[in-house]
């Protein structure tokens, strides 16, 4: 056995099974040998694609209700193994193989205790053990091992790999960085529960001092939690240093763009949405998104939840963007940005929020809370109106939901499809926040939904929103009036969803 005439082998072990499908496939077209135990395996299985159990390569059987499996010197002398003639004679030794690729991610700790149900027995099992041993053992050799973390990267990876390259050490080291800065947050998130937050706010430490605050005769200083390194724990690689405003943002698109599953591109002005999309493609969700209003997006941050490519560097044509925020950027696309002197690109290499609270300062003291992830499992929605919302309609009201969740109260926002058409926030009165709503999406508002962070306490919300051509509504309900609400969106003939469940943002 060399390491340059032998077979290919990666170890699938995954909590996340994005893209594995055809990345699993992929592997397995190229001649590679494929390692993996427990859903992992069953789901390549399930497509036809050959596995070998780790139980079966270790000679050792999972134990302990599958708690420990990877754990054994077979998976990690096969990982750890270095190229040398020394460490080959030791593998030879015990009949072990070199392991190439390790793709692991890691037990949803941090969206299980965000759960308002969950059970301090569900929080100690999602505690994972042997998956953050193989990212620590990959990364550390990083020099022969490309280490994989985040379903997203799996297809440039498979891309390098069918053009006969091998993925270059520059690349596995990023890999590597990604993995031990995905690693430390998550013990990191592990240790605030333990102690209900006070390990991140007693060591928080200081990144940075920022020219000024939000405005120049303000001091500011960037602190981050423990095992966070780089503002929001990316890396800026375009750009002069960010200012306080522009952090925030960052991190007000972020949030909203990570919190979408599929493609998803969000522009913020001023902490608030001005424009939310998802598609098939990046370059397909970005002019819908711009649409939703172009007047605010002038200046704006934007912020998406792919790698950002060329297709949609190309896109953005001469909008002036403060900053834009990526799990990547790829070199085309860096291309595209150069010529941009002021624009700047941080690339956040990992699409979880691991924070699970957030803090604010009052006088005399500090507020401290539980992060709103979204609708809790136990979140039902109920159609309350005569006319049923119809397919097209549900799809739009789902997607103006969640956007409206991350929209400044009183929130109300207006969408088709995938995309927002008009979003309004942040005013003293609902009211007003339709009729903003409206008037940014202009004769869009004919044939869209509407969906507010917190009930109507009168229906003149739903007046308006026939008058502007809604035809469905999404609303938390429990207002003593919604009654009120509900006989007029009848009268009206508008379908009307409520959820339970109110998401106010001050």
């Amino acid at each position: 056995m060399t390491t340059e005439n032998r077979k290919k082998r990666a170890l699938l072990s995954v909590s996340d099974k994005r893209e594995l499908v055809p990345f699993g496939a992929g592997l397995h077209a190229l001649g590679w040998e494929l390692l993996a135990s427990g859903g992992t395996a069953g789901m390549l299985r399930e497509h036809g694609i050959p596995v070998i159990d780790v139980a079966d390569h270790t000679g050792s059987p999972e134990i302990l209700g599958g708690r420990v499996k990877t754990l054994h010197p077979a998976v990690h002398g096969g990982i750890l193994a270095r190229g040398t003639a020394s460490d080959r004679k030791q593998l030879q030794q015990f009949n072990w193989d070199y392991i190439d690729l390790v793709a692991v991610n890691l037990y949803p700790f941090a969206k299980t205790i965000a759960r308002a149900d969950f059970t301090p027995e569900e929080a100690i099992e999602n505690i994972d053990i042997g998956g953050v041993a193989l990212i620590r053992a990959a990364a550390k050799n990083y020099q022969r091992v490309t280490v994989l973390t985040d379903p997203m990267d799996y297809a440039g990876v498979l891309k390098t790999l069918q053009a006969g390259l091998a993925v270059s050490e520059d690349k596995r080291k990023d890999f590597a960085l990604k993995s031990f800065v995905i690693t430390a947050q998550y013990d990191a998130t592990i240790a605030s529960y333990f102690d209900g937050g006070q390990s991140l706010m007693l060591h928080a430490e200081r990144q940075a001092v920022l020219r000024y605050g939000e405005n120049p005769h303000q001091s500011s200083e960037l602190y981050n939690w423990p095992g966070t390194n780089g503002p929001l724990g990316g890396t800026l690689l375009k750009g002069k240093a960010l200012s306080h405003n522009n952090i925030l943002d960052l991190d007000a698109a972020w949030r909203t763009a990570v919190s979408f599953d599929a493609p998803t591109v969000v522009i913020v002005k001023h902490l608030s949405p001005c424009g939310i999309a998802s598609a098939l493609t990046l370059e397909a969700a970005y002019a819908p998104a711009l649409a939703s209003d172009p007047v605010s997006a002038f200046g704006g941050i934007i912020a998406v939840n792919r790698p950002f490519d060329a297709d949609i560097a190309n896109q953005i044509g001469d909008l002036f963007v403060e900053c834009i925020a990526a799990p990547s950027f790829t070199d085309e696309a860096l291309d595209v940005l150069s010529s941009r002197k002021n624009l700047r690109l941080l690339a956040i290499p990992s699409n979880d929020i691991n924070s699970t609270v957030e803090i604010r300062t009052v006088v005399g003291g500090f507020l401290k809370q539980d992060l709103d992830v979204g609708d809790p499992d136990s979140g039902t929605w109920t159609v309350v109106t005569e006319r049923q919302p119809d397919d097209a309609e549900m799809e739009a009201l789902k997607f103006a939901w969640q956007s409206c969740q991350h929209v400044k109260s009183n929130a109300i926002v207006f969408a088709k499809g995938q995309a927002t058409v008009g979003i309004g926030g942040g005013q003293p009165n609902r009211i007003d926040c339709v009729h903003i709503a409206a008037n940014r999406a202009g004769e869009n508002t004919k044939g869209a939904v509407m969906a507010s962070d917190a009930f109507f306490p009168f229906p003149d919300c739903i007046e308006a929103a026939h008058g502007y051509g809604i035809t469905a509504v999404v609303q938390p309900g429990g207002s003593k009036r919604d009654q009120l609400s509900i006989d007029k969106a009848n009268e009206l003939g508008i379908a009307m969803v409520v959820t339970g469940v109110r998401h106010f943002r001050h």
